[in-house]
């Protein structure tokens, strides 16, 4: 049933009357921002890097299968088939964590919702290095997929909910590079130890944020939204110092969330009223684009890529382990002056150019030409792409789905979102070698135009998102129906 168009009036009346401009014509939110706590205090910092832990065993997940396939093959005795089933049911568990993501952020709080995300690790961790048999290393697997499915939504929702609106962007970005890290340094660790001891060296970064926890602030947004004023208002000085002037910020996100609440507590099938479209259309649209666009099966598959490529398998692994950070370092640091659109725009053509590269190379050696040459173009274009990939692709997207959605509605939309992502990643991941079969030039074309598109999707709908407050973003929006 819709909404009374009265009570959207009353809300939309309540939300506009924020953006009271000052004598000069000035927003009054950006005359303080000099004074609310704009710049990264050492909470922030360190709040930050308690989160991004949880984007280190995200990559760690994500990386462990390929240096560890051929010791638990040997090992255990599993079958090929055995270990396919290990490795694709991490997403399975990704998919069911990210289903009860938002909820479970909205029930316990950011802080322990990390910390139950953790615990599944740390448990599926163990049970990998300790197995015996297929069945343990499943559940191992599986139980790591439930965490990082539940981290993928709540990292980034945290950091966007703590840092300064200036500097929202970057440190939301370090959610991905600490992401390419995880990923880079699990492969590399698996060539000089054991599958056993890579296992056990993943509990690591979990039990780091698991004590790191105790020491950080809980989201102020979120203790807003349950009217723990005093919490919140401790919680916004202790991110932005002593001395700051918190007044503004703490005054808008109060508020806001106010208004917000004379409002229905937000429900799943409430995201599909118009009020929210643009944003439902943005936040899913995006992470579709992001995954049939072929990132995970790239990566998944890449020593297959390089050996039908006829390129050394391990350089072209390694080289393509290493070629996000770079690009996520740099995205990192020119995130909040470049935007969020310049960047994603800029990274969709690179990746529609590298999917051009490779799937030239395929057809050339289809039609037995420069075959001296074709191996490399391949190695190219794969680096093209996953460098391009990291620079806004990979991170961007997670950053606007913790932006644009308001408290009331974002841990049903996070679930929404970050189940899409996932269930998106599991079907490219699933078809990808049929997809080979049929034409391996042909496949890097069908990823190509799906980047192409994206370059369209970011012109046309999705907002610029730099500079702003979380409020400022959502009454943006998500304006309430006036008709």
């Amino acid at each position: 049933m819709e909404r009374k168009d009265i009570e959207d009036r009353d809300v939309t009346s309540s939300l506009l009357a924020k953006e009271n401009l000052d004598t000069n014509g000035v927003s009054s939110s950006r005359n303080v921002a000099a004074n609310s706590g704009s710049a990264a205090t050492a909470t922030v910092v360190f709040s930050t890097f308690i989160a991004v832990c949880g984007s280190y065993v995200f990559g760690a997940a994500i990386g462990y299968s390929s240096p560890a396939m051929s010791g638990i093959m040997e090992d255990l005795g599993i079958s090929l088939a055995q270990f396919s089933v290990f490795g694709s049911v991490m997403t399975i568990g990704a998919m069911l964590g990210a289903t009860f993501s938002g909820k479970i952020a909205d029930l316990l709080g950011r802080r322990w919702a990390m910390g139950l995300s953790e615990i599944s690790c740390v448990v599926g961790w163990l049970a990998i290095m300790f197995s015996k048999g297929a069945w343990s290393l499943d559940l191992g697997r599986l139980l790591i997929g439930c965490g990082v499915g539940l981290l993928s939504y709540v990292v980034p929702v945290y950091i966007a909910e703590i840092t300064p609106k200036r500097l929202r962007g970057g440190f939301t970005t370090a959610h991905q590079f600490m992401l390419s890290v995880g990923l880079a340094l699990t492969y590399f660790i698996g060539t000089v130890v054991n599958w056993r001891t890579l296992a056990l060296i993943g509990t690591i970064p979990s039990l780091v944020q698991l004590v790191g926890l105790f020491f950080i602030p809980e989201s102020p947004r979120w203790l807003a939204k349950f009217g723990e004023e005093k919490d919140y208002e401790a919680s916004l000085r202790c991110l932005r110092g002593e001395d700051a002037d918190i007044f503004q910020e703490a005054t808008e996100i109060r508020e806001y969330t106010e208004a917000l609440q004379q409002l229905p507590q937000g429900r799943f099938l409430d995201l599909f009223q118009r009020i929210y479209a643009h944003s439902l259309i943005v936040g899913v649209g995006i992470m579709i684009l992001q995954q049939f666009g072929g990132a995970n099966g790239i990566v998944f598959y890449a020593s297959s890529i390089f050996k039908l490529a006829g390129f050394s398998t391990e350089v072209g692994t390694t080289a393509m382990a290493v070629a996000q950070i770079p690009t996520s370092i740099l995205s990192v640091i020119i995130m909040d002056k470049a935007g969020r659109k310049p960047l994603l725009m800029v990274s969709a053509v690179g990746t529609c150019l590298g999917c051009l590269i490779t799937g030239l190379s395929f057809l050339l050696q289809d039609y037995q030409l420069w075959k001296e040459v074709t191996p490399v173009l391949v190695f190219v274009g794969t680096l093209v792409y996953n460098g391009s990939f990291g620079l806004g692709l990979a991170g961007i997207p997670w950053l606007i789905m913790s932006e644009i959605f308001p408290i009331n509605m974002k841990g049903s939309a996070g679930s929404l979102v970050s189940l899409v992502n996932w269930f998106s990643s599991w079907i490219v991941s699933y078809i990808f070698n049929f997809l080979m079969e049929w034409s391996s030039a042909g496949t890097f074309f069908i990823f190509a135009s799906i980047s192409g598109l994206t370059v369209l999707f970011v012109a046309k709908l999705v907002p610029e998102t730099k500079g702003q407050t979380l409020e400022e973003i959502q009454r943006t929006m998500n304006p309430c129906s006036t008709r």
